[in-house]
């Protein structure tokens, strides 16, 4: 499948967007590129200083922590990892002082587990340079000292790619001992993960980052009060970090021009599924979804009328129908308003192919996998659902059971100790409330066939791959 990273031409030239991904894309068949082509612009520091970074980072630097926080305050940018809460707020939960004994920690999340998702990789492997540039700016911000950047564990390319880059800050003087020549010391580090989709959330990853089991914790103690090694730590997003720079270099008013009040700014949306062209593109915020689909990814497959259903966040988001996607503007007001989030900004189309039940029992099955089984209600209710799912498919299940997956979807809903549990149950209730009809038509039609012995099959979601050839990349054939 061809895969195309791009930007709006709407938006210009690299030095006009905030995380600059106008200067490549990648088209035709597969070549030397790590996207299937040639790659347009180098993504390490020669090219990286062509391109506007590092220049006069010092400079912010020197206008202080209070400055930077309230340059992104009126940007207006909120976290691009899904939770959309306002970036400038969450730093100035920090402390204003620091202690030998207590340093304070910025955390870069880069797990980026949510299926439908594939952002954040566009930048490690891109833009190093420039969540590099953010990471200083940030850590400045919060009176930072180390910087860590945790990484998904399945990435390893774009870990070294990321690495390289580091080597490079460090060898000319952006970072370590004086950084920028700031007189400020600054040191970053990478953390792989290892598969733990629970260890996107914050307080998880902290967790993984000290070497212990990826759970959760109870909160309070929020992380800028006790976080990582018990010290004040922030935690955001790579593309929200990326884009700092950017505020900062052209100024707030630039950036909340962008998009509409509350949501502003530019966002990486992920498009994929059902549609001729699947792709990762930076576009302004509150664009309308169907413009997105058509502008960027070439529409639907088989025209917009053969369009069934979508997700519009990421798999943990619930789906919405044609009718809701003809109207809906891709930001956080819109989409909520329409009863689901912009999440991850991972985009999954369905056309009238898809058995959307088989779809959302799919998900439901990696949200039981993946739950660290802390929380009851999540632990067990994301079993049930699955299950549920699984007998409707069976024809074992009857119409009560439509009900039964509502109710257990609220009592997990709202009652963990992080999000994991909402993201099992919001597929199910978007499910229900956009295809009763069809589950009840569903649940006649399989337990008919049932009876008859006619039964299509059923795949086993728990069964491993019987050959993994193809699956991993043998080591040292990375893209640096």
């Amino acid at each position: 499948m061809q895969v195309v990273t791009e930007v709006s031409e709407g938006l210009g030239s690299c030095f006009r967007v905030p995380l600059g991904l106008s200067n490549y894309a990648f088209w035709g068949k597969p070549s030397g590129g790590p996207l299937g082509g040639e790659p347009r612009h180098d993504p390490f520091l020669h090219g990286a200083l062509k391109r506007g970074d590092w220049y006069r980072t010092a400079d912010l630097i020197a206008k202080g922590p209070e400055w930077l926080i309230d340059q992104v305050k009126q940007s207006g940018i909120r976290g691009r990892g899904g939770a959309g809460f306002s970036t400038g707020m969450k730093w100035s939960f920090m402390p204003k002082t620091t202690t030998p004994d207590k340093p304070h920690y910025l955390v870069v999340n880069g797990d980026e587990g949510e299926p439908g998702t594939s952002k954040d990789r566009e930048i490690l492997r891109h833009e190093p340079h420039k969540l590099l540039e953010g990471i200083l700016l940030a850590g400045a911000a919060i009176r930072a000292r180390y910087a860590f950047v945790y990484i998904r564990g399945e990435y390893r390319d774009y870990r070294h790619v990321f690495e390289k880059a580091i080597s490079e800050a460090y060898a000319a003087g952006y970072l370590g001992k004086n950084a920028c020549g700031s007189g400020m010391d600054f040191d970053v580090y990478t953390q792989q993960g290892a598969g733990a989709y629970v260890c996107g959330e914050e307080t998880a990853l902290l967790e993984s980052i000290e070497g212990k089991q990826g759970r959760p914790r109870l909160k309070p103690p929020y992380p800028a009060a006790s976080g990582l090694y018990g010290c004040p730590t922030t935690i955001n997003n790579v593309e929200t970090i990326s884009s700092i720079p950017a505020i900062l270099k052209r100024g707030p008013s630039w950036y909340a021009s962008i998009g509409r009040p509350n949501n502003t700014g530019t966002k990486l949306f992920s498009i994929s599924g059902h549609v001729n062209r699947p792709c990762t593109v930076e576009e302004s915020m509150s664009i309308p979804l169907r413009e997105l689909l058509e502008k960027h990814a070439g529409g639907v497959r088989g025209g917009w009328d053969n369009l069934l259903a979508l997700i519009p966040g990421g798999s943990s988001c619930p789906l919405i129908t044609k009718d809701t996607c003809e109207e809906v503007l891709m930001d956080y007001d819109s989409l909520q308003s329409a009863g689901t989030y912009l999440g991850t900004g991972a985009v999954i189309v369905m056309d009238k192919s898809t058995d959307v039940i088989e779809a959302i029992r799919r998900l439901s099955w990696f949200y039981k996998h993946e739950s660290c089984g802390q929380c009851t209600p999540c632990r067990e209710g994301t079993g049930w659902l699955w299950d549920i799912l699984t007998r409707i498919q069976a024809g074992e299940a009857d119409e009560g059971e439509i009900d039964m997956a509502i109710q257990i979807s609220k009592i997990i809903e709202g009652h963990t100790i992080c999000a994991l549990g909402d993201a099992a149950a919001w597929p199910v209730q978007g499910l229900v409330k956009n295809f009763r009809p069809l589950l009840e038509q569903r649940i006649c039609e399989r337990q008919d066939l049932r009876m008859k012995g006619q039964l299509p099959p059923l795949e086993d979601l728990h069964r491993k791959p019987a050959s993994r050839t193809g699956l991993t990349i043998p080591a040292g054939q990375h893209a640096c």
